[in-house]
This record gives C-alpha cells, structure tokens and sequence, in this order.
C-alpha cells in the first residue's frame, strides 16, 4: 500500500517486512505501517500494556493505528526484527543495531529482550572507552566492565580529554586511584620504581583493587553475565570509592568541610567542575586525582 503525498504530507507505505495479515495490531512510525502481534508487547511491556488499556481502540487497523514517536522506521523494525527472526542468535548484527535494541528496549521496558542486548553487546568487540560510556548511561552492572577497566589501567598513558568527557568524571577518578592503588603494590613488592606495563604481573591484585574501587560486588551476579543488568533487576550501581587527598588548604579556596564532603563533591559534578577550574588557578596541584582532572579540564579551557 501506498497514498500519494499531498500538501507536502510524506505518503504512507506498509512495510515490506513487518506488516503482517495476521498480525492483530497497527502500528504508525513515521510514514510507515507495521502490523504485527499486540502479544509480544503485552508479554513484556508495562508501558504498552497501559497504552493499550487507556486507548483500546488505536492500533486496530490503517485508520486508527497506535502511533510511535521519536522512533524511526528502520529502529523500530530492528525491535521487531528479534521477535520474528528465528535466526536471530546466528545472524551477525553490529554493535549498533544491538545498541538500537538496548535503546527500545530500555525505553519501552522489555526486559528479556534488554538482556539479550546486553548478552550480544558482551560478545562484540567494542572500543573499551566506548563500551564504558555505553554501559554507564544504560545503567548496566559494572563488573561486566572489569577487562574494560583493566584496558585502561595498564596500557600507556592517560585518558584523553575527549575520553574522559566520554566515560565521565567519577570513571576517570576511579581508573587513576586503580593504577597509582596497583602501582604503589608493585613497588612494594619488588622495592623498585616500576612502569605502568608492570601492572600486568598482577592481574588478580589489580582485579581485586578494581573491584574495591568501583564497589563490584562479585555477588551481584546471579550466575550469568547476565543477572546483574541493573535496569532489568531493578538495582543500582554504587558509585566509586575514591580516597582522593584535598590540595593543602591554605592555597585553595571554597574547601567543602564536614565527613561527607568527598561523597558529596563526586556526587555533585557541575559544583566539582565550577570548585575545581576556580581553585585550581592559584594552587600547586599534587599529583593525585583531583589534579589530574583539574588540568585536564584547564587544557580544554585554554
């Protein structure tokens, strides 16, 4: 089917995949109709089933079909591509169609269907930046994320500006505590000045001190990668414990006081950027987290 355009409306197409005569339910996303079965969506979805119920009469035929925003046609058919494909496990999707499905899923509430996401995402190779980006803004569990994060602690160098923004504040604090945390043992040990690559030789030391500071619970899990999806469980992530020193407080100004003041400034990131860029220009920094990141922030400034 097709409707010629008129008075500059785009013309309405079905489409060629997903609109079904048996399906049971009509669905508008942008110009284009797909019909399919209201079971899936009742199966999984509170957010459709209140649809649904509050207005039983759209998405029954062309003329009355429920209405989808924000979504674009070959989105939303990607969704619909898990249901029907049978094959779905042996097709070789990319990362961003599996992203395109974390995205609806996450947004529409399917559950499984979120898991299966992540499941797929876990099994790609994803740039380890990216990954951490992706997983923090999903509010997927963290330990999925330990060979990320040990990426990031043992190879050269530090994150780029552009990394940091990615990953976000409390990430970049977290990985510098984990690296200077797993250096400061290395020295210990061998009672000699050591690289960076010498964090290898510990990969169950720095694991563990990776697992302290961004609070990975090795009991969130309930036996596969899976079972810690925080959005699906219903939990949280807790944030990192980051034992950062405050500059001497004679040469900073607007010092936070009080036993909460380290949760409190990592909690508040606007507030900590604003207290770090305007202290920062008259303190000798040391170097600890706070003025790794402080410098990071006056280089983009500059």
């Amino acid at each position: 089917m097709e409707t010629d355009s008129q008075d500059g409306v785009s013309h309405l197409q079905h489409h060629p995949e997903f609109y079904l005569s048996d399906g049971n339910i009509t669905f508008l996303v942008e110009n284009t109709f797909f019909r399919v079965h209201r079971f899936f969506f009742e199966r999984e979805s509170q957010i459709f089933i209140q649809e649904l119920v509050q207005a039983p009469q759209d998405g029954t035929s062309d003329d009355s079909p429920l209405r989808v925003e924000d979504v674009t046609s070959d989105d939303f058919a990607t969704l619909l591509w898990v249901w029907y494909s049978p094959k779905y496990r042996l097709d070789r999707k990319s990362s961003d169609n599996w992203l395109v499905i974390l995205e609806l899923s996450t947004r529409w509430q399917f559950l499984e269907m979120r898991k299966l996401a992540v499941e797929q995402l876990q099994n790609l190779k994803m740039d380890p930046v990216e990954k951490i980006a992706i997983y923090n803004k999903y509010e997927i569990d963290r330990s999925l994320l330990l060979p990320e994060y040990k990426h990031l602690c043992t190879r050269k160098g530090q994150m780029s500006i552009e990394e940091g923004e990615k990953v976000g504040l409390l990430t970049v604090l977290a990985i510098h505590q984990a690296r200077e945390r797993a250096m400061r043992s290395a020295v210990a040990n061998e009672h000699r000045s050591l690289s960076h690559a010498d964090i290898n030789d510990n990969d169950e030391e720095l694991e563990q001190i990776l697992r302290d500071v961004f609070n990975l619970n090795e009991n969130s899990t309930t036996g596969s990668p899976l079972g810690a999806d925080i959005q699906a469980q219903g939990q949280s992530n807790a944030p990192p414990t980051i034992d950062t020193p405050w500059p001497d407080a004679s040469r900073t100004t607007d010092r936070p006081s009080g036993p909460d003041s380290v949760s409190q400034i990592f909690h508040q990131k606007e507030d900590v950027v604003y207290s770090i860029e305007q202290s920062s220009q008259n303190a000798n920094w040391r170097g600890d987290a706070t003025g790794m990141v402080c410098r990071m922030r006056l280089t983009k400034c500059n």
